[in-house]
């Protein structure tokens, strides 16, 4: 256990000191801008690429895997999405929005960094994969559903194609299938770009995580959500478990495939899931108060899973033959 604190506790010591410079520091939460587009237009994309481009094209056309990492986390978001329209009162833009909460980790600014320290670089493929087709999932979840829940003043075309838009630009995604096609036809970066692709590569993880603690410390907590009772568990706790699951049921894959699956299934909530809910009006002060808490308790949580998975505790295969 103590490997594993030592292992996971820079990490979390990064978003704490972004925590700490945001409570101290008198800066607006715009002076983050610049440090949120080197890390999501240029560093972590330049990482997503390089791990891609190197791995073997065989390696990424694991159909079952993907099925079963976006399933685990559409089942989340759909039983999520039923417990806050029930609770809501049918509200179902305020219900997607918790849905997300319970549904979308943190996986691109948290997920890199955490499972490579923990399983080296053979870690990098899936998360690149999961995190590319969860996104996926996820750009065309909340426009649909928002539309379905009050907004058809926009014609159903407008939306599809916005949704086209934002799958297809976004710079993770962009990396992700330029990353395939550069394994696919074996190209390999001139050796001044692949130092300067390392070089983006390696800071890509302690700018996103101070970045997400600053974010964090200008976003205070002003009450807990009694929402959280239910998100809490089923991000933190449930959603790896269903993944493990339906890894299971879907096939025989690689231990550290598997291993990294569980990780970023119980990862924090996005902080992407307070943007959606801005950019909608919609569920605001608790969204940010759902990514806070997560955040804190994920410390524990995400220490325990990797203390459960190093020991051997939780089998990579739940239904051994």
């Amino acid at each position: 256990m103590i490997e594993i604190i030592g292992l996971i506790s820079p990490f979390f010591v990064l978003i704490g000191l972004g925590f700490g410079a945001g409570r101290i520091v008198d800066r607006p939460l715009e002076g983050l801008a610049w440090l949120n587009v080197f890390v999501i237009y240029i560093a972590l994309p330049a990482l997503f690429f390089q791990l891609l481009a190197r791995t073997p094209v065989e390696k990424l056309a694991s159909i079952g895997f993907i099925a079963a990492t976006t399933l685990a986390t559409f089942v989340i978001f759909v039983v999520g999405f039923v417990l806050a329209l029930v609770r809501s009162l049918a509200d179902i833009p305020v219900a997607t929005i918790q849905g997300l909460a319970g549904a979308y980790g943190n996986i691109g600014y948290m997920g890199p960094g955490i499972a490579m320290a923990a399983f080296g670089p053979a870690a990098a493929v899936p998360v690149a994969l999961i995190f590319c087709f969860d996104n996926i999932l996820h750009f065309v979840m909340a426009p649909l559903m928002m539309a379905v829940g009050g907004d058809r003043s926009r014609p159903t075309s407008v939306v599809a194609r916005e949704v086209l838009v934002k799958i297809f630009t976004h710079p993770f995604i962009l990396a992700t299938i330029v990353g395939v096609a550069a394994a696919i036809v074996q190209f390999r970066p001139p050796e001044p770009i692949e130092r300067l692709l390392e070089l983006l590569a390696n800071a890509a993880a302690p700018c996103a995580l101070f970045a997400m603690g600053v974010t964090l410390a200008l976003r205070p907590l002003k009450r807990v959500p009694m929402e959280l009772s239910t998100i809490v568990p089923m991000k933190l706790l449930v959603q790896p478990v269903v993944a493990w699951l339906l890894l299971g049921i879907f096939g025989d894959f690689d231990p550290i495939w598997v291993q990294t699956a569980i990780l970023l299934a119980c990862l924090p909530t996005a902080t992407n899931v307070f943007v959606m809910a801005q950019q909608y009006g919609v569920w605001v002060e608790r969204a940010s108060a759902t990514v806070l808490v997560t955040t804190v308790l994920s410390v524990g949580t995400v220490t325990l899973l990797l203390f459960l998975l190093s020991s051997g505790l939780v089998p990579t295969d739940p239904f051994p033959q």
